[in-house]
């Protein structure tokens, strides 16, 4: 075997072996990023409520009004970085029902319970906030941790 066949061969070893390698980082990477349960996308979310106003009007133009409604917890005294928080935990418990109050809290729900322009805009800065903030995402880094975060942080 001459010189240049032993080079050839190990180069083309050293070439299947990077192959090999690559193709098991991919692998673990689909499976620990996009088939792990936590980071699931796919919410069944079934929602219901019940909105009732009452008011009493007295003759001097004067109102009592008691308005009971479910958006009565807003959202807006809330910072970017929590509301990211809350909704990061909320989507990694799983629960379809804590997950609805969480979105109905940030207000990123239209009045009949549908995802409007609001929901997208903030799902496309949740990205990038994700990508930042990965210290709080390994706090919460299991259903539990983070069903007792917002249990916490709901009703702020």
């Amino acid at each position: 075997m001459t010189k240049n066949q032993k080079i050839a061969l190990g180069c083309g070893g050293a070439g299947c072996l990077g192959l090999i390698v690559v193709a098991i980082a991919g692998l673990l990477i689909y499976f620990l990023a996009y088939r792990s349960p936590a980071r699931s996308r796919d919410y069944n979310i079934n929602v219901s409520t019940n909105r009732n106003s009452n008011s009493n009007d007295n003759s001097d133009f004067s109102a009592n009004r008691n308005d009971n409604s479910s958006n009565s917890n807003s959202s807006s005294t809330m910072s970017k970085y929590d509301r990211h928080k809350l909704y990061y935990a909320a989507g990694l418990t799983g629960d379809s029902e804590l997950i609805r109050r969480v979105l109905v809290k940030l207000d990123l729900l239209q009045d009949d319970f549908s995802q409007g322009a609001r929901f997208q805009e903030f799902s496309e800065e949740h990205a990038t906030w994700m990508i930042n903030n990965l210290d709080f995402v390994q706090t919460v880094n299991t259903p539990e941790k983070a069903r007792a975060y917002v249990n916490e942080h709901i009703s702020d």
